[in-house]
């Protein structure tokens, strides 16, 4: 008798067990479906034509380059760097810190192909290309400006 009622309960928890099995992948492949039916259902939304950010992002990114990158080569100078060195370090501390104020604001923004040259003993000339994106749209601007240092 021992040995029956042991067999019953060896095949009630192997039967439980898969039972259990197929509830979890039931669960998990009608989890996969909906998070896929929320992805599709996503990209047939429209655009939200008004927002602006990357526009008024970018206008103000355009602006604030030059001036942060001519005060910080002029530190970097003063503390004694050559003019060059000082360029690009400067210019590279500014995108580092833009790439962080556009990932609060949940915008990319990059500076990219960064160049620096001088073009006279007082004269750094930068160059490079500016990239902001939000996921909806994207815009490209090409940036040039002087610093003229002591």
């Amino acid at each position: 008798m021992r040995d029956h009622s042991m067999s019953n309960h060896h095949q009630d928890r192997d039967a439980g067990q898969m039972l259990l099995a197929t509830g979890v992948v039931l669960l998990m492949s009608l989890l996969s479906m909906a998070i896929f039916g929320v992805k599709v259902a996503g990209l047939t939304m429209p655009h939200d034509t008004a927002s602006d950010g990357v526009l008024v992002t970018s206008t103000e990114v355009v602006s604030a380059v030059p001036e942060l990158t001519e005060a910080r080569t002029q530190q970097w100078i003063n503390g004694g760097m050559e003019p060059l060195e000082s360029g690009e370090i400067a210019f590279q501390s500014v995108h580092d810190d833009i790439l962080y104020h556009g990932e609060l604001r949940g915008i990319e923004i990059k500076i990219i192909d960064m160049q620096v040259n001088e073009t006279s003993a007082t004269t750094l000339q930068f160059d490079a290309e500016l990239g902001i994106s939000d996921g909806s749209a994207m815009l490209t601007i090409p940036i040039s400006f002087e610093v003229t240092h002591s």
